[in-house]
């Protein structure tokens, strides 16, 4: 650390100094992966560094990486059974109509952006949002689907979109 560095440097460097292996290692348990778990651990410290939590406030600071690192495990999961759905559902396409290897990537990373812009939405207001928007569904298909009045599927349309506006600006 040179001279000229903030306290708040300090403190993210002494957090990043006492607790680095430790939550690596602690991913490490969870994820079977240690190549996975550093990124995990890295991306928790990067997590920390723009979050609005004052560093050298923390009483608890496991537990602190603990919460955001469990949040990144089931991003990291649920980013990995997308991409392993959209693979199952290009292996039951006829040869002539699969995609080159830079579309497929192209549509995993389509996929993944939808998937963290809708990160965080209900349940049922991000299927009713997914089932008008991709699989075209009035709403009042989708309240039938959802066993809802098309009130509230008008109401989960309207939160998805503020979320998304919300999300993006």
């Amino acid at each position: 650390m040179t001279e000229s560095a903030t306290p708040s440097q300090h403190s993210l460097h002494a957090l990043y100094r006492d607790h680095s292996s430790w939550l690596e290692g602690w991913l490490r348990r969870r994820m079977g992966n240690a190549w996975d778990a550093a990124d995990l651990s890295q991306d928790t410290f990067l997590r920390v560094l723009s979050s609005s939590q004052q560093i050298a406030e923390m009483r608890e600071p496991r537990a602190y990486l603990v919460t955001v690192g469990k949040r990144l495990l089931s991003n990291f999961y649920t980013r990995r059974n997308l991409e392993q759905a959209y693979l199952d559902a290009l292996a039951q396409l006829p040869e002539e109509c699969v995609p080159s290897p830079e579309q497929r990537w192209l549509w995993l990373e389509t996929l993944q952006a939808l998937d963290e812009l809708l990160d965080g939405l209900p349940p049922l207001v991000r299927r009713a949002f997914l089932w008008s928007q991709l699989d075209g569904l009035g709403y009042r298909e989708i309240a039938e689907r959802l066993d809802v009045s098309e009130r509230s599927v008008k109401r989960y349309m309207a939160q998805a979109y503020e979320h998304c506006l919300l999300v993006e600006w």
